[in-house]
């Protein structure tokens, strides 16, 4: 097995305050993108079949209902109405992507006994908002983090953002020795819902919601006692172009989810992840633990069947889903520190995937 690139210190995840059931999401939905009971009966089959059973939401505060998605998202005016413009989207993303981010952040540091001032940089990533002077400028302020931090920002990758964001938090780590490098993913994807009839986009009404996931990463000697990074790897599936894609229209980012997802990750997933385990001398059966992002339920099906996995192994996937929603970029940190919290040990894989189709993966160790 290579020498780490960085351990990891410490993750962090928060979510919105205030949710919705799957049933009040259902109902909701089916007023905005529904015009007959056939199309109803769709939409609802869609919904449950997502297996989410409640999502949270930045439009919504607790012991309010659903007042707030409704007072953002009225019903349509005429079968045109495509609800708020981008424009004002992006307003509200800005006003609350920072707190969410902030309180992600603040449980990471604290799950690692980092610091503030130790932060040496910062790594943003975040697909559902376009703003500058972003979260890279906004979190410094917030946290108390040096004004001299080094910055990057990663936008619009997608659902495999944080292991992208890993990626470069590890380089960092192994090209100055002495860095603490704090991830942050944060995404408002309850913000860019979209009105109409649309089945592929009704499919992504269904799955997403909000969240934000950090994690800090040092070097692989210092004080963490946690996993430690040793290798990331990224694989485009080949004529793919077109399976999901992410797009930003005049009301909202626009998703396309094709149903041939997880006929692409049959077809390729499995040669991929073998080809790069037998680098570390490892095969499948050596991996002991399973971060993978919930895409859905047929995705997850899809990378279990295809490894031949436990039945168990992608339990904290699944529970994830079901808790929270797809939250795009943060959903695996999320999954991660579920197993920490189950103090989780041996080798660990993070599988990813976004627009493209693209894989992305982290062995941990």
């Amino acid at each position: 097995m290579k020498t780490p690139q960085a351990s990891l210190m410490g993750v962090g995840v928060a979510s919105p305050r205030g949710g919705l059931g799957q049933d009040t999401a259902i109902e909701l939905a089916q007023q905005r993108c529904t015009r007959d009971e056939r199309q109803q009966a769709w939409l609802r089959r869609v919904y449950r079949h997502t297996r989410v059973q409640r999502r949270g939401s930045v439009l919504l505060r607790p012991g309010e209902g659903a007042e707030g998605f409704e007072n953002f998202f009225p019903p349509p005016l005429s079968a045109q109405d495509r609800g708020p413009s981008t424009a004002t989207r992006l307003q509200r993303y800005a006003k609350e992507a920072g707190p969410l981010a902030e309180r992600a952040c603040r449980e990471a540091l604290r799950n690692s006994r980092v610091e503030p001032h130790e932060i040496t940089h910062l790594v943003t990533v975040t697909c559902t908002g376009l703003v500058a002077p972003g979260l890279d400028s906004e979190l410094p302020e917030r946290l108390g983090l040096s004004a001299d931090i080094g910055r990057l920002n990663l936008g619009f990758m997608g659902c495999h953002g944080a292991l992208n964001g890993m990626r470069a938090a590890s380089g960092l780590v192994r090209e100055l020795p002495e860095a603490r490098v704090l991830l942050c993913c944060v995404e408002l994807c309850s913000l860019h819902f979209q009105y109409g009839w649309d089945p592929q986009k009704i499919v992504a009404n269904g799955l997403f919601a909000d969240g934000a996931g950090a994690a800090i990463l040092g070097p692989a000697d210092s004080r963490a006692q946690g996993w430690q990074l040793i290798e990331t790897q990224s694989r485009i599936a080949q004529h793919s172009g077109n399976a999901m894609t992410w797009n930003v229209g005049d009301h909202g980012f626009e998703m396309t989810l094709s149903s041939e997802v997880p006929k692409l990750i049959r077809a390729s997933l499995g040669e991929w992840v073998e080809s790069w385990l037998a680098q570390h001398d490892m095969t499948v059966s050596d991996v002991a633990h399973w971060a993978i992002h919930p895409g859905g339920p047929d995705i997850l099906r899809a990378v279990t069947q295809t490894l031949s996995l436990p039945e168990q192994a992608d339990a904290a996937s699944r529970e994830v889903l079901a808790e929270h929603g797809n939250m795009s970029s943060p959903t695996v940190l999320f999954v991660l520190e579920r197993l920490q919290a189950q103090a989780a040990s041996g080798p660990c894989v993070m599988l990813g995937f976004g627009p493209g189709l693209a894989f992305e993966g982290v062995l941990l160790a």
